[in-house]
């Protein structure tokens, strides 16, 4: 199933960031997959759903160019309101990203990926993101997932889920890429509740 704009602009539209379902006081679990990058000072990050979450500021206070890409105008509205003094910073995209992302959109050193693959669930959006990837990240650069492992809740913002493994991932990927890092993560909700992710970090090293 397609996630639409409607029912993501309704979530952020009447929830605040610290009660939304995925939200994160700091970043640590990406931050720490990416301290495994050599010499990554100033790089071009694409967040193919950027929502309004924290690592976006991480990333900026590092120096990072971003590229920010949510299907909910809502949440990026809320970045723009939080980042006025960035959005030189910052290239801004509206879209579904199983969809074709446009031409004029830079090449991107890291690929990061916070629960948002997970709720591409049919095959052609699938396809359209892993797609979308290979487009703009370019060799020698770095993809960052942080996905429902295959042990987590089948639901997630009243949406059925596709849940991760690593070997599905790297299957997805294909030869092009290589695993660098893996690692499991249990994230505890707002409510308290556990949510068991897979962390993973992948190299491309061909075209």
């Amino acid at each position: 199933m397609k996630s639409n704009a409607k029912h993501w602009d309704r979530i952020f539209d009447k929830t605040k960031d610290a009660r939304l379902g995925w939200y994160e006081e700091k970043a640590a679990p990406t931050l720490a997959l990416m301290a495994k990058i050599p010499e990554w000072k100033s790089p071009r990050v694409f967040l193919p759903g950027a929502g309004t979450s924290v690592l976006i500021d991480a990333l900026l206070t590092k120096g990072a160019r971003l590229i920010l890409n949510d299907i909910s105008s809502a949440a990026l509205d809320r970045v723009k309101e939080r980042h006025t003094d960035k959005r030189d910073a910052i290239h801004w995209l509206c879209k579904d990203i199983s969809q074709p992302v446009p031409v004029d959109v830079p090449a991107a050193d890291i690929w990061i990926d916070r629960a948002v693959l997970h709720f591409l669930t049919d095959k052609d959006t699938i396809e359209g993101y892993f797609k979308n990837l290979k487009d703009v990240l370019r060799v020698g650069g770095h993809a960052v997932f942080a996905e429902f492992s295959e042990h987590g809740a089948p639901k997630c913002a009243g949406l059925t889920l596709h849940r991760y493994a690593v070997g599905e991932l790297s299957e997805r990927l294909g030869e092009s890429f290589d695993l660098v890092s893996q690692f499991d993560h249990t994230y505890l909700n707002p409510n308290g509740d556990p949510r068991p992710y897979i962390y993973t970090m992948y190299r491309r090293i061909d075209g």
